[in-house]
């Protein structure tokens, strides 16, 4: 899996670091972040916010806080993944396989 570094909080001290990336073949963003707090984490946990959707946060999920001076990093990579996307299927057209992945 090749990943393609987009940044990372512009306010990182030695400690954390929201950082950003783009999987190079499903074109998949790539995130860390800190942990959402419990309060936050029961919010999203004890509202149901599409009908029929179950509530909840699967046990395979988790649920991360972004800063939103990061706001134009993630505008970065969502081009860099739109891109990817787009070379891959060109690829894909061109009778190379590729695969999408679904988050």
């Amino acid at each position: 899996m090749d990943l393609q570094f987009v940044g990372m909080d512009p306010n990182t001290g030695e400690e954390g670091s929201p950082t950003v990336w783009v999987e190079e073949e499903t074109a998949d963003l790539v995130i860390q972040g800190v942990t959402a707090e419990a309060v936050l984490r029961a919010q999203i946990d004890e509202t149901q916010w599409v009908p029929g959707h179950a509530p909840g946060i699967p046990a395979h999920e988790t649920v991360i806080r972004i800063p939103a001076r990061m706001v134009p990093i993630l505008r970065e990579a969502c081009n860099a993944a739109e891109r990817a996307h787009l070379r891959g299927a060109a690829g894909a057209d061109a009778g190379v396989s590729s695969t999408s992945g679904d988050a």
